[in-house]
């Protein structure tokens, strides 16, 4: 089992960039596909990247597409999530998952928050214009 801590959120002028990070505690990090989520108030909880436990393998939806970009450390038991050229629309609670793939350094990656079985408890990211 996996338990997850998000921070790195906050207030941030359009234009601007932020940089999540996920820690993780208990072992084995390298064997959890992650993912990065975010969920506006009144909306479903949308993906906006995914890594895989190598870090070799990355996912992206088209609305994160050339402005997000997801990596880890897996020494560091931490994921992280580079903003950039952040907009309003951008403004959500962001949430890190996990979920346990059983192959140490693997390539798969979960892109639906079904497959993932551990959450954070998220932190906010606010655009304004």
């Amino acid at each position: 089992q996996v338990q997850l801590v998000e921070s790195g959120g906050g207030l941030v002028k359009a234009g601007g960039s932020l940089r999540l990070s996920c820690a993780a505690s208990g072992r084995g990090f390298d064997s959890y596909a992650m993912g990065w989520f975010r969920q506006a108030p009144g909306k479903e909880r949308d993906i906006v990247a995914a890594i895989s436990g190598s870090g070799g393998g990355v996912y992206y939806p088209d609305s994160a597409k050339g402005r997000f970009g997801v990596s880890r450390d897996n020494d560091r038991n931490t994921v992280y999530l580079q903003m950039d050229s952040l907009k309003p629309e951008d403004t959500a609670v962001y949430f890190c998952a996990a979920d346990f793939t059983g192959l140490p350094g693997g390539w798969e990656i979960r892109s639906t928050a079904k497959e993932y079985h551990y959450w954070g408890q998220g932190t906010q990211v606010t655009v304004s214009s």
